[in-house]
Parts: C-alpha cells; structure tokens; sequence
C-alpha cells in the first residue's frame, strides 16, 4: 500500500498536513498554514525536499525520545516527524518519508 498526504484544518482554523506510511502510520506532520493553498505548496516541497539526505536533521528531545526535521533549501522546517525510541526507528523514518512522499496521493482527512 502507497503512502498518502493527509490534509485537515485544525481547530485553531489553520490548515495542515500530515503523510502517513503505506500501513497507515503518520510519519511527518507539517506546521500550520493560514491558506489551504500554502498547505498543498508545503506538501509539494516535501515531495521535493524529501529526496535530499541533506535536508534532513535528526534531533533528540528533552526526554532522549528521538525526532527528525525536513527542512526547505531556505531552512525551514517543513515537517517533524512523530517521536521514535530509538536512533535506528528514527532514520527508518527518514527512509519512509523519502521513499513514500514523492508519488503519495493527497486526500482531505
């Protein structure tokens, strides 16, 4: 099963999405956009920037729980992945988001 891009508008009226992995597990999420036409320009970034290594960043939290960032060629963060347990959980995050994201469908959640 293929990944897919979900959109939604958040209760604050904002809109966001989140790609989900092929067995339905959310993998990244993006930050909130006031226009549901910057949201869809947010996901065609990640469909870009998901094939650069580079522009990945692994990270660790505060409760040494570890996360990833996809940042744009400006460095923004253009999603954050959902929390793993372990280094090894979180850069097979990263190879899901590069192998899912670039021929995901989009579908309003």
């Amino acid at each position: 099963m293929a990944g897919k891009f979900e959109t939604y508008t958040g209760k604050n009226g904002k809109h966001y999405f989140r790609l989900k992995a092929g067995n339905g597990e959310p993998i990244l999420q993006s930050q909130g956009y006031k226009a549901k036409a910057d949201c869809k320009n947010g996901i065609e970034s990640v469909r870009r920037n998901s094939q650069d290594e580079k522009r990945f960043e692994a990270k660790t939290s505060s409760n040494d729980k570890h996360y990833f960032v996809l940042k744009a060629t400006n460095g923004q963060v253009i999603g954050t992945s959902e929390m793993y347990n372990s280094t090894a959980s979180c850069k097979n995050g990263i190879a899901s988001v590069a192998r899912n994201a670039p021929d995901a469908a989009v579908a309003e959640a």
